[in-house]
């Protein structure tokens, strides 16, 4: 018995030896006289056309070699016409044994619907991820979202094609015997066997059904190396409807290209059954570099224990415990008692011990019609795997109230907000003590300020550079702060994305803070002589403790001033009076009486003070007020402008943290592997 190939129309037999098109050797058994299907359609072989000098090789079909003439027809002058098809059915009749001929390698028929259903939760998964990606290309590397893109664009590619198919992959090492197992279970030598190694060089695939033509391109296999399985029982046929079976090369070939091909196969396929031997099955290359990495890959995984025949007695028990001891050390999810997991099994390809319980299971497994979304949700799995590191954070990061406060706290300290409040405090006594103090004590502090280098407006001087240099490195200090508590427990590429932030935000800080704090101390530039000005933007830009309230905004004076004021000149007039009076007596002018023009210029004389001490006194309250007032003010400025430049953009980083978040949340939330 021999199996039908999908050759299609000029595909050769080997060099020199092809067919012309519409040159068939006769009808097929329940397809029409053209060569097609009994419904009209073609088998699934649609790979490129090959022909007479770029064939195969050796014939594996067991049709045999034929010599066609130069102008590719068969031998004996046949041509495709009514008379050809005629003899050809006669030739049949008497020859039932012969192996079916080629068939139109175009599969026209329409695929049908997709796997995935648009309201499934892998549906929902995939559009998480998409937009995940989506999100995350202006953040992260495109390395760290090539796998998540892999598996979007092939997921996509999978669900446009035919929801009736499940494609199985047979992999294993050499001599294992899965190109065996490969011809046992499609009833006929269609892979080649042998003691060569390696045996298989390409991907040969095997189709129950029609219409697998997309799936069979996806994986690159070509029309000559596209098969059907030998007819066997009805009831074997019916359970194995949709299953397209792929042998794969070697994974441990000496040759690179084995093995890269078996690397491309397995990510595309629904379904993977690994064939190990008693010798192989515990090898480190298999299980460390496809079982371990494919661990969440188990429900669409199967582990057959080969050449059971070759072990004595109870062996082949001990070797298979022995291999499920192994897949759970690799993580794999064994499938027993009912739980979803890898089907672990022993059979012999050779006798054919086993292999139809695998038939079986592959059948029950083909016709769930589920494995293309098992699959695609494993991947999916794997891939947010990969992203996790770069997603989940640690803890809750943020920026809560202490740490905004910490930061306002460090720009006030920047500014010089606590130092401008004690200098308006300063400042509004003074003005107290100019408006209710004695007229002899203002004058000698006047005389006193004249006598200080610098004169009366040495405020205007400002901080030293050394000063201005330490406040700026202040801004900077609390902006790094600010950063690092706000990437705290980030992944690494948003938390760089947090910092880039802040620092770029931190650009112009001190100058915005400069021009802000003059505003709120109600100062404008006016030059260097405007001392007000100049010592709030010495605080600001340099941090100094000197900073001064400008001169252009006096403090308001309270109600009681005007009659302490009053008190003051009654107490200097009273001085002044009993000065004349007591000087009048003594030269003459007015009669003698010592004691009440002397009572009168003592009491001016204690009168004065007492009233401004009184006055100093009311003033502390109202003066602490001002300062508390004026301090509040530059910090709040300070504070809203280290908002406006730094905490809003890292605040704004954060809630993009979320948005990816969430959406990988909605990505994992929903899987459906059994991990």
């Amino acid at each position: 018995m021999t199996a039908v190939t999908d050759e299609g129309p000029g595909q050769g037999r080997g060099p020199g030896q092809g067919r012309g098109p519409g040159q068939g050797r006769g009808p097929v058994p329940g397809r029409g006289p053209d060569g097609s299907g009994a419904d009209g359609s073609g088998l699934d072989g649609s790979g490129p056309d090959r022909s007479g000098a770029d064939g195969s090789g050796p014939d594996r079909s067991g049709l045999g070699e034929h010599s066609g003439h130069a102008d590719g027809r068969p031998p004996g002058g046949w041509d495709d016409g009514l008379i050809a098809r005629r003899a050809a059915a006669a030739t049949e009749d008497t020859a039932p044994d012969e192996a079916p001929a080629a068939v139109p390698e175009d599969d026209v028929r329409p695929q049908v619907e997709a796997y995935v259903p648009s309201d499934s939760p892998l549906s929902s998964r995939l559009d998480a991820l998409r937009e995940l990606v989506g999100l995350s290309r202006a953040r992260l590397e495109r390395a760290d979202l090539a796998e998540a893109g892999r598996v979007l664009d092939e997921a996509a590619a999978r669900r446009r094609l035919s929801s009736r198919h499940t494609v199985v992959a047979i992999a294993g090492a050499s001599g294992s015997g899965k190109s065996t197992l490969f011809n046992s279970l499609a009833g006929a030598q269609i892979s080649e066997t042998g003691l060569r190694r390696p045996t298989t060089a390409a991907p040969l695939a095997c189709s129950w059904t029609d219409g697998a033509a997309g799936l069979l391109d996806r994986l690159a296999i070509p029309g000559r190396l596209r098969r059907r399985p030998q007819p066997g029982s009805a009831a074997a046929d019916e359970a194995l409807q949709g299953l397209v079976l792929v042998d794969l090369p070697d994974h441990d070939s000496a040759a690179r290209g084995h093995r890269d091909q078996v690397d491309r196969v397995l990510a595309l396929v629904d379904a993977v059954i690994w064939v190990v031997d008693p010798e192989k099955y515990a090898d480190a290359a298999l299980h460390e570099r496809y079982l371990r990495p494919l661990a969440g890959h188990a429900e669409v995984t199967f582990v057959v224990l080969n050449q059971i025949d070759r072990l004595p007695g109870e062996a082949a028990d001990q070797v298979l415990d022995d291999l499920r001891r192994l897949l759970d050390e690799d993580g794999m999810a064994l499938g027993e008692h009912g739980e979803p997991g890898a089907t672990v099994l022993s059979l012999s390809a050779l006798t054919g011990e086993g292999v139809g319980e695998l038939r079986e299971l592959l059948g029950r497994f083909v016709q769930d019609r589920t494995a293309a979304t098992r699959r695609l949700s494993a991947d999916v799995d794997a891939a947010a795997d990969r992203l996790r590191p770069v997603y989940v954070a640690e803890g809750r990061p943020g920026l809560g109230e202490r740490a905004r406060e910490e930061f306002a706290d460090r720009l006030a300290e920047a500014v010089g907000a606590a130092a401008a409040g004690q200098a308006a405090e300063r400042e509004w006594r003074r003005n107290a003590g100019r408006a209710c103090g004695t007229p002899w004590l203002r004058l000698w502090r006047w005389y006193e300020s004249t006598r200080r280098p610098g004169g009366p407006d040495r405020g205007a001087l400002g901080a030293p550079p050394e000063e201005q240099l330490t406040a700026r490195q202040r801004v900077e200090q609390a902006v790094r702060t600010v950063a690092d508590d706000a990437a705290d427990g980030l992944p690494g590429p948003w938390a760089q994305a947090v910092r880039e932030a802040a620092v770029h935000g931190a650009q112009g800080l001190p100058e915005a803070l400069d021009e802000l704090a003059g505003r709120a101390a109600g100062t404008e530039s006016r030059g260097a002589d405007d001392s007000g000005k100049a010592g709030v933007a010495a605080g600001v830009r340099g941090g100094t403790a000197q900073a001064q309230p400008g001169r252009g905004s006096k403090p308001p004076r309270p109600a009681w001033w005007p009659a302490a004021v009053l008190a003051q000149v009654v107490m200097t007039l009273l001085q002044i009076f009993g000065g004349l009076w007591l000087a009048g007596q003594i030269i003459g002018v007015l009669q003698p009486g010592l004691l009440t023009p002397a009572l009168v210029m003592l009491a001016g004389i204690i009168g004065g003070p007492l009233v401004e001490w009184s006055c100093a006194a009311a003033a502390r309250g109202p003066a602490r007020r001002y300062g508390q007032e004026a301090e509040r003010r530059l910090r709040e400025t300070a504070a809203a402008c280290g908002r406006a430049r730094v905490l809003d953009p890292v605040s704004a980083e954060l809630v993009r943290y979320r948005e990816v978040r969430e959406r990988f949340v909605a990505v994992t939330e929903f899987s459906t592997t059994s991990r």
